[in-house]
């Protein structure tokens, strides 16, 4: 069985004005993003939004030293960003889609996931989203060390920066045997 994991598909990290954005570069993603979203979510597969969440009274979380206020609880920074949000709520209600508040880079880290995906006997998980030197990374390496296969789809993850985009896909491939497709 397989999954989805969307991460981070939010206005703070896509749109133009987003606190912490990758601009273009997650922009140009959007059409395969939703695309393959959509494909899951028509095959009945289970499909995770994992979403950075911030409590902007937090001063005890780490990311607050390396980058500035994103993703806030309640914002329309925190929502998703164009037509994934539109795809979003054409399906929300359905139970093969999951919304999942995350605090740190993995999806996995403090979350219910792997035990989400285990009770649904998922061994393969794609991924998409931002940022793929960031979260997306993260999440591949806690999924490596808990055993699952993992797929990354090249044409719907992005980076601020492209230099760290590349070794990153790198790294799934050689370090994580991950396919990247």
């Amino acid at each position: 069985m397989k999954a989805l994991i969307s991460i981070d598909y939010t206005n703070d990290f896509i749109a133009n004005n987003g606190a912490l954005t990758t601009a273009k570069a997650g922009q140009e993603i959007e059409s395969q993003l939703v695309a393959t979203t959509r494909t899951f979510i028509e095959q009945g597969h289970y499909v995770v939004f994992a979403i950075d969440c911030h409590d902007i009274n937090d001063s005890f979380h780490p990311e607050n030293k390396l980058f500035p206020p994103h993703n806030i609880i309640g914002t329309t920074g925190q929502a998703l960003y164009g037509s994934l949000a539109t795809l979003y709520q054409q399906y929300q209600s359905s139970p093969h889609i999951y919304w999942m508040n995350k605090r740190h880079y993995s999806a996995f880290c403090g979350t219910d996931l792997d035990l989400r995906l285990r009770e649904r006997q998922i061994t393969e998980i794609h991924l998409t989203g931002v940022c793929t030197d960031i979260c997306i990374l993260h999440t591949a390496i806690d999924a490596y060390n808990l055993g699952y296969q993992i797929v990354i789809i090249k044409k719907a993850v992005a980076s601020f920066d492209p230099n760290a985009h590349q070794w990153a896909l790198n790294h799934f491939k050689q370090v994580l045997g991950a396919s990247v497709l």
